[in-house]
């Protein structure tokens, strides 16, 4: 998302398979780089924006695990190393998906990390090995429990910063037997989880509503049964309508 040197329009890669005969446009080059400056302008003057509103990362700052020198330590605790974004939507239409494309960059900015890059669809399944935070705006329920799944020992799940929906919210607006049968990882961890909700001023509720920041205490974590910690058969939501989330094709 880059025109130049800064923002780059993602092409073929080099290698492609070529089927048939491919038509070719000599002004799509320069017609993408041409539309992607005022999507830049649009990033730039929303993160102007939302520095404006000073009171989330004052209240992020103080609850984030980070270091403003750059070092790994903190208070005792070891730092952010990584960030990792699921689920934003296409910023260059959508207002929303631009704003909380103008947070994630300033949250990048803040502290001094950089963002993961992702190769496939990972349905969450993403495991850490180091401090990272998950920037997960509006994310379909399965992403969050297969991100616990995946990383469902309390060594791995301390080492886990969320900002996305709040755990409390998506329990409430389903049926507890549902909850429980479905996203069982999400309801084990619920009760233990430390949830803050985000602060929003009323002019970007639309954007920031029902986010929370959702991090995982060790001394929480450990209050959970040994039996707990012992389930991990990967989640398969075989009962599930509406998955709200893109599944890999299985290999047959």
């Amino acid at each position: 998302m880059a025109c130049n040197d800064e923002w780059q329009v993602a092409g073929r890669r080099k290698g492609a398979a070529r089927r048939g005969k491919q038509t070719s446009n000599p002004n799509l080059d320069s017609q993408q780089v041409s539309d992607c400056k005022p999507d830049k302008q649009k990033i730039i003057n929303a993160m102007n924006e939302l520095r404006g509103e000073n009171f989330w990362m004052d209240f992020l700052s103080e609850r984030l695990p980070f270091n403003p020198s750059g070092s790994t330590e903190q208070n005792g605790d070891v730092s952010l190393q990584h960030c990792v974004c699921y689920g934003l939507g296409h910023f260059a239409s959508c207002v929303s998906a631009r704003y909380q494309l103008a947070m994630l960059l300033l949250l990048l900015e803040m502290l001094q990390i950089p963002l993961g890059m992702l190769t496939e669809n990972e349905e969450g399944k993403r495991a850490v090995y180091q401090p990272t935070l998950f920037y997960l705006m509006h994310c379909g329920k399965a992403l969050y429990n297969n991100l616990l799944w995946r990383n469902w020992t309390p060594q791995m799940l301390k080492k886990i910063c969320i900002i996305g929906n709040s755990f409390h919210g998506i329990q409430e607006r389903m049926l507890q037997r549902e909850f429980e049968r479905d996203y069982s990882f999400l309801s084990n961890i619920i009760s233990v989880c430390d949830e803050t909700s985000l602060p929003c001023s009323p002019r970007f509720l639309d954007v920031f509503n029902d986010t929370a920041l959702i991090q995982f205490p060790l001394e929480n974590l450990n209050k959970l049964p040994e039996s707990i910690w012992t389930e991990l058969s990967e989640p398969l939501y075989q009962h599930c309508q509406d998955l709200e989330i893109i599944q890999k094709e299985k290999k047959s």
